[in-house]
């Protein structure tokens, strides 16, 4: 059974343990690949013991002692490692735990550990979101808009880098976060994104374990870094967006749009919490950047009370700032979006027809020119762009509303 089977074999009440087994592992034997394989075997022997022997009493100490013995004998068969192996011989001998440093929670400490400056960015996220985030690869590779096997290649290559460079597996200290806290970021908001809406078929459409541990991270980043813009802007991003969660899927599992939304049902709290940090970082006058705008246009959104009331100028010149932050063709994408509503279907389609290079496998984009040319009253080539968005769709929900859009046209 390889890793990916094995994780998504354990119930999400364990999941979170999964980040505890590797980081406990990694400090012990210093070894990524010893410390995810061998978390595998003890994830796997849970799955075959547990249904007959029942949950044990302790099942974070179980894993942890059981992953700890499979990495001993690992180590032992290969026959090398001498001193590790040493090491690995004082589990039981009450060796005293390595100091928290600056992070006191496990999970965000060993995201912090992950994202070492000295892989590239993009590099340093995939492998945090494989071995932190609870992502497969198949969900990474979707959320890079690059093949599996591609990632898979890029992940292997970040271990065998960090072998070969001999970085080191260390508990950051406060100095260290400013220079990782950009890659940490790009991990939660990808797992942000991953729970509010699943890419994969086999799971369901939104998975709020996934956000709400986002968001859970992201307050413990903010309250570290309290007066780091993107942090603060990345945790009012979340907050807009989750205030909206309960109105995105109907009762019979379809997705519901913005547009379409029953305001009436938004979290005020969350929007409330949210509108106040965007609040704050305008009042310091600092350039904002990728993340306080997107939560700036979120702002925007859940400001309106109904959806005619949505200031489309200001979400339209908001994206104009993203773009020329970053210039993304998804960013161009969603802008153009926006630019339908300030402008009119024609010109939006003219924008999105110029990203198809870039996007051609990526569902949302033959999605929203489905929907310009329904609007635009081309029923026969709308019904093929849904045809291939359905196709490359995997949340169950967005094909379900899809389909219905799609067997609507005339």
């Amino acid at each position: 059974m390889s890793v990916v089977d094995v994780r998504e074999a354990i119930t999400r009440a364990h999941r979170e343990q999964w980040a505890r087994v590797v980081a406990a592992l990694t400090r012990r034997f210093g070894d990524l690949d010893i410390a995810e394989e061998a978390a595998a075997e003890a994830f796997a022997t849970a799955v075959e013991r547990w249904p007959g022997d029942g949950v044990p009493p302790n099942p974070g100490a179980w894993l942890t002692t059981t992953a700890n013995r499979k990495a001993i004998d690992r180590i032992r068969r290969e026959n090398k490692r001498d001193d590790k192996q040493k090491e690995a011989q004082l589990l039981y001998d009450g060796v005293p735990p390595e100091p928290l440093g600056a992070i006191d929670d496990e999970r965000l400490r060993l995201i912090f550990t992950c994202c070492h400056p000295a892989l590239a960015m993009q590099t340093r996220v995939a492998l945090t979101l494989r071995m932190v985030g609870g992502l497969t690869v198949p969900e990474i590779a979707r959320a890079f808009l690059v093949q599996e096997t591609a990632m898979g290649q890029r992940i292997t290559r970040a271990k065998a880098k960090i072998k070969a460079a001999r970085i080191p597996y260390r508990v950051p200290s406060t100095e260290d976060l400013p220079a990782r806290v950009s890659g940490v970021l790009a991990v939660l908001f990808l797992v942000f994104n991953e729970g509010y809406l699943a890419t994969g078929s086999g799971t369901d459409p939104v998975r709020h374990d996934l956000t709400a541990e986002a968001i859970r991270l992201s307050r413990l980043i903010h309250a570290l870094m309290p007066d780091d813009g993107e942090v603060t802007g990345l945790l009012a991003l979340m907050l807009l967006t989750e205030a909206r969660r309960t109105a995105r899927v109907s009762a019979s599992g379809e997705l519901v749009p913005l547009h379409e939304q029953d305001r009436g049902a938004w979290d005020t709290a969350l929007i409330a919490e949210g509108h106040r940090l965007v609040r704050e970082r305008l009042a310091t006058g600092v350039a904002p950047g990728r993340y306080q705008l997107l939560a700036a246009i979120n702002a925007v959104h859940t400001f309106a009370r109904d959806v005619r009331d949505t200031d489309w100028s200001q979400v339209v010149a908001l994206y104009d700032q993203l773009v020329r932050l970053d210039p993304a063709p998804i960013v161009a994408l969603n802008r153009a979006i926006a630019v339908a509503e300030l402008d009119g279907p024609e010109v939006a389609l003219a924008a999105v027809d110029r990203l198809e290079h870039h996007l051609v496998d990526y569902h949302a984009y033959h999605a929203t020119r489905a929907e310009l040319l329904r609007r635009l009253g081309r029923s026969q080539r709308s019904r093929a762009a849904y045809d291939r968005a359905i196709e490359l769709a995997g949340n169950t929900a967005e094909t379900a509303y899809l389909t219905r859009r799609r067997d609507q046209l005339k």
